[in-house]
């Protein structure tokens, strides 16, 4: 959470003050930074007395906390919304079999290596969902600068040329290159929600691609600010999956798994995700795709891959399944 965004319940001058002395400008800087002692000593004189900046950090550590909630009533909340937002398929059937559907309002994670299928896998199901229901939009934040508008367009094309300007239309696209931007973003998402007063179409979907260079900077074995940040974000996340129905899909890339990846239920695995093992536990999935081989074929080639479910809330770890992409477009192997 941005300080900003707390003004004018802190003085915005002293939001100032702490960005330009101390380099504080989210809630996580403000209460990792140290003491508030800490803090007086490095700003301006006269910027704010002790007592009162004790006073603003309480009310920011009040503001960042999550409310709590009873049981029966989440149920009964995830209830509603699996009514209202059906669950959505990515195409391959055993896939869609393994992780009990992509929906529910879940936080997913997609890992793998380069060239796994994890984008395609994202965006497959992003346009799937907008070409079977009009009234939803998706909000793809990409952090890397690699979104290709072209091969969107050839996705959507594939599946229905008739209303592939349409669908485009609903997709939103937005760069964030660092975690302050895109805490913007999804902050602006969640104001802009929370004040609609219209039917138009409404952000269902989110896609972060990738968030392993939003995070893996802020990680240290000797500090545990990093951890609280990627925290944080999580939360943020799984607070608007909750609130307002949206499914999340968090893409993370790879690290050595020495000598091998426990998790998985292939010992030739020698990778595993990103970000460190409490980074699981902080998404509803954890989906793991790999390549395995190219195929050559007289109407083009295509690549073999298999998807394979590392921790699941809903569903059984340690499942596989295998699956094509042929011209960019997952499909089940029974298709060959």
């Amino acid at each position: 959470m941005r300080l900003e965004s707390v003004v004018p319940s802190i003085p915005a001058e002293l939001v100032a003050a702490l960005d330009r002395s101390c380099g504080i400008r989210t809630d996580t800087d403000l209460l990792f930074f140290g003491s508030s002692l800490d803090i007086i000593k490095k700003l301006p004189l006269g910027t704010v007395t002790l007592s009162d900046l004790e006073k603003f950090t309480e009310l920011v550590a009040e503001k960042a906390s999550v409310p709590g909630h009873r049981g029966d009533e989440i149920l009964a909340g995830t209830g509603r919304i699996s009514e209202k937002h059906p669950q959505a398929t990515c195409g391959v059937e055993e896939l869609d079999e393994l992780i009990g559907g992509f929906g529910d309002s879940r936080v997913f994670e997609i890992s793998g290596a380069k060239g796994s299928g994890k984008t395609a896998l994202a965006l497959q199901i992003v346009i799937q969902c907008l070409l079977a229901n009009a009234d939803s939009c998706a909000l793809w934040i990409d952090t890397s600068g690699d979104f290709s508008a072209e091969k969107t367009a050839q996705l959507v094309r594939h599946f229905d040329v008739a209303v592939s300007g349409k669908v485009l239309e609903r997709l939103q696209v937005s760069l964030g290159f660092n975690i302050e931007t895109v805490h913007d973003v999804l902050e602006a998402l969640r104001i802009s929600l929370l004040s609609s007063r219209t039917v138009e179409p409404t952000v269902q979907w989110i896609v972060i691609d990738s968030i392993t260079p939003l995070l893996l900077p802020s990680l240290s074995a000797v500090s545990s600010q990093g951890h609280a940040m990627m925290t944080t974000f999580m939360r943020q996340l799984r607070e608007l999956a909750r609130t307002f129905g949206i499914t999340v899909m968090v893409i993370n890339g790879t690290s050595a798994a020495v000598p091998f990846n426990q998790s998985s239920a292939f010992a030739s695995t020698i990778r595993k995700p990103a970000l460190g093992p409490s980074f699981t536990f902080m998404t509803d999935c954890t989906l793991w795709l790999s390549k395995t081989k190219d195929m050559p074929d007289p109407e083009g080639s295509f690549s073999l891959h298999v998807a394979e479910v590392f921790r699941s809330r809903a569903t059984r770890s340690k499942t596989w399944c295998t699956f094509q992409i042929r011209h960019g477009v997952l499909s089940s192997m029974s298709d060959l």
